[in-house]
Formats: structure tokens, C-alpha cells, sequence
């Protein structure tokens, strides 16, 4: 795995398009995040929210070390249908979507992605812990407590402007990390650019944890808002737990639960993605001449995903019966992003009603809790029709 700053002939298209496609972005707001967490100030950057603003921490600040960078993902990783069994060069309706062909690239792309470290040195990334595999191309998660204040310390390693834009939370236009340049308020510090860092500072006041009729922990997520259609299509987005106050232990994690699992429903579109030449040059075309509106291409492109992973090869979907699991599922992405995951086996409560499945729109969230009892392996899918057809199948297994 490769990362790191690089020079592409990309790069002046995408920065020409930011203004334009910015101003087009929502203008709102999660791997595992570092251990450790201090009283730690403003290293370069936005300043810290005053003591006087609702931000106002009354418990620990949290912080993390997060860096943006570029690797190959691959999307079907072993090549196997796990629902099926068999080979995904052997199945018609996988081939488009996971074998290089005339027009097609396959299942591994060029992407860039959120990157935890231990400390401000970033040469040492924070161990995934096993219970955390799951999350693929999903950010390093992080965590807080209401009353909590969390501190980012940033670091854009790619080779086109970023940023960490938080929904949920509290910030104020200097850590908002939502670039619309122009705009009445605008620091313009929202842009870091390639090889650049700056800290985010963000309250967790009562507003940005669980509601009334809310479980004990709720889920929100942060993205690159810099370019957000192209950032996200990269991969630059992740996921973030509040804890309500006193429901949690030191770590912020809640009491009542056994297992969470985080789960992001997108169609991938690889052709908004800012690595889109990249991509086409590595399967040995020319991106100059490559035919890019050609419809087999553009369709093998899309990429039907559940955390990254298409035609159940998401992995780490363990638990065990009489488990308090609670699953945390969001969507992202354009307007054939309406999603009804489905669990198979299973049932869930979610505000107070049992449900089997649940409905979710581009950058909705929810949470719902299962207590598993029947064992097996089952099936967790979208089901819309041709997401289902098209690969956004996931496998959960319930031991006794």
C-alpha cells in the first residue's frame, strides 16, 4: 500500500472545478481512532472554540491524528461471491463490475482514504482492532462523550486540496472544513492543501448527542468538503459516536451494548472520482483518448457497495446470540442512493419499532439495536432491485 504526495495531470481540472462544484455541495456535516486524548491546544490552524461558547467541553478533550492518503482498494477482495460460492469471473451479472475487460477496469482502483495515527509524527498508524475490520474504506472512527471536545490534528497527503467536515457536532466557521469560497462568514482556511495540516476543534455539547427517544449512543459522519461530490467518490469519509453523558465508560463507548458495527451504503461512483485518469491509465488505456462516456465503462464504474466491499466480501460481521449489538447505518451519494438494508434471521428495534430492515437516503443515519437469536449465516442486503442484483449483498454470521 502506497501513500503519499504525488504530481497528476488531474490536478488542474480538479482544482478549476472546486469553486463551481463546491457552492453545488450540502453545506451540513466515521478504522479506529487514536487512544489517547489530552487538554492539547491549537497547533497550527483554526482556533479552539472560547471557554464562553456553547462548545464549552465539561469533560475530556479527544484527540486524534488523521491523515488523508491514497492506495489501491479493491473491491471483492478473494474473488468469490461469499452468498453464492462461486468464482465472480463466473458469474454475468459480477463481471462488469469486478473483471478488467475491453472497457472495463475491474475491482481494484486507485482511492484515497482517512488514515489514524498514534501522534503528530504520523509515521506510526493506530492498530485496527479486529471488532473494527468491518469498517473498509470507512474512516478512522471517532468517539466522545456529550460534554467532551474533540480535537483533530489533520494532515492532507494527496495530491489535490482536502479537508474534514463533521456533521453533528459543534464548530464554528474556523472548523467547519466546508470550502464555498465567496460566501458571507467564509474563512477560507477550509481548503488544505496537498502537503498541508491544520486542527479542527469540535464541541460535543447535549445538541450533538443521543435525543429523548435516541438509544445510548448515536452515529454521525465527516467527510472532505473541499470538492464533497469528487471527495467522497474518492473515499475521504468516516464515522463518529456520541455517547450520552454518564452512559459511558472512559473510552466513550456505551455501556449497554456488547458489539456496534458501522455501516455506509453508497454506489461508488468511480467516474466522479478525482483518480479517474489514474485509473484508466493503470489498465493500460490512454485517459487523452479513452472513450470515458462509453456505457459499459461508465456502468462497470459504479460500484455497489456496503463499506467498500461488493458481492458479500465485506468481512468481520461476528457476534453471538443474546449479544446487545447495535448497528449504526448510513448512506451517501446521488439519487440512486435510496437504500432499505435488510437483515435476514434477525429483528431490530429502531425508535421504539420492530423492524427487519430500515429506509435511508444520501447522508441519512440511524441506529438500530438487535438482539441476535437464531444462529447462522445470513444475508444483509440493500433491497432495491438492481443494488441487490449489482452486488450490495453482505454475509452476518450469529454464533451461539
Amino acid at each position: 500500500m502506497e501513500s503519499g504526495q504525488r504530481n497528476d495531470p488531474e490536478q488542474h481540472q480538479v482544482a478549476s472545478t472546486i469553486s463551481r462544484r463546491a457552492l453545488l455541495g450540502a453545506a451540513g456535516g466515521l478504522g479506529i481512532g487514536a487512544a489517547a486524548w489530552s487538554l492539547g491546544q491549537s497547533r497550527s490552524g483554526a482556533t479552539a472554540p472560547t471557554a464562553a461558547s456553547p462548545e464549552a467541553a465539561t469533560g475530556v478533550t479527544r484527540e486524534y491524528f488523521i491523515a488523508a492518503e491514497e492506495f489501491d482498494w479493491d473491491y471483492a477482495p478473494g474473488g468469490i461471491d461469499r452468498m453464492t460460492g462461486a468464482p465472480l469471473a463466473t458469474e454475468p451479472y459480477a463481471i462488469p463490475f469486478t473483471q478488467p475487460g475491453d472497457v472495463t477496469i475491474g475491482s481494484v482502483y486507485r482511492k484515497a482514504h482517512y488514515v489514524a495515527y498514534t501522534d503528530d509524527t504520523f509515521t506510526t498508524p493506530v492498530p485496527i482492532d479486529p471488532a473494527w475490520h468491518h469498517l473498509g474504506i470507512l474512516g478512522p472512527l471517532i468517539r466522545a462523550e456529550v460534554g467532551d471536545r474533540v480535537l483533530v490534528h489533520f494532515r492532507n497527503q494527496l495530491w489535490f486540496p482536502a479537508s474534514i467536515h463533521p456533521h453533528g457536532l459543534a464548530y464554528d466557521k474556523a472548523n467547519e472544513g466546508a470550502y464555498y469560497p465567496g460566501a458571507p462568514g467564509d474563512t477560507g482556511d477550509d481548503l488544505v492543501p496537498p502537503g498541508g495540516s491544520r486542527d479542527y476543534h469540535w464541541g460535543v455539547p447535549e445538541r450533538s448527542g443521543p435525543g429523548p427517544a435516541d438509544p445510548s449512543s448515536i452515529m454521525w459522519m465527516y467527510h472532505s468538503h473541499v470538492n464533497e461530490v469528487t471527495d467522497t467518490n474518492a473515499g475521504l469519509i468516516g464515522p463518529m459516536i456520541v455517547t450520552r453523558r454518564g452512559e459511558a465508560n472512559a473510552d466513550a463507548l456505551p455501556r449497554d451494548v456488547d458489539r456496534e458495527f458501522m455501516i455506509l451504503f453508497s454506489v461508488m461512483d468511480e467516474n466522479e472520482s478525482p483518480f479517474l485518469a489514474q485509473n484508466i491509465a493503470k489498465s493500460g488505456w490512454n485517459p487523452l483518448e479513452f472513450d470515458r462516456g462509453n456505457p459499459e465503462f461508465f456502468e462497470g464504474n459504479l460500484k455497489h457497495a456496503i463499506n467498500g466491499y461488493i458481492f458479500s466480501t465485506l468481512p468481520g460481521l461476528d457476534m453471538r446470540t443474546g449479544e446487545r449489538v447495535r448497528w449504526y447505518v448510513a448512506g451517501i451519494g446521488n439519487e440512486v442512493d435510496l437504500h432499505t438494508p435488510h437483515w435476514h434471521g434477525q429483528t431490530l428495534e429502531w425508535m421504539g419499532m420492530r423492524t427487519d430492515m430500515t429506509e435511508l437516503l444520501p447522508m441519512s443515519m440511524k441506529v438500530l439495536d438487535m438482539r441476535p437469536d437464531m444462529p447462522g449465516i445470513w444475508l444483509f442486503h440493500c433491497h432495491v432491485n438492481d443494488h441487490l442484483e449489482s452486488g450490495m449483498t453482505a454475509l452476518f454470521t450469529v454464533s451461539k
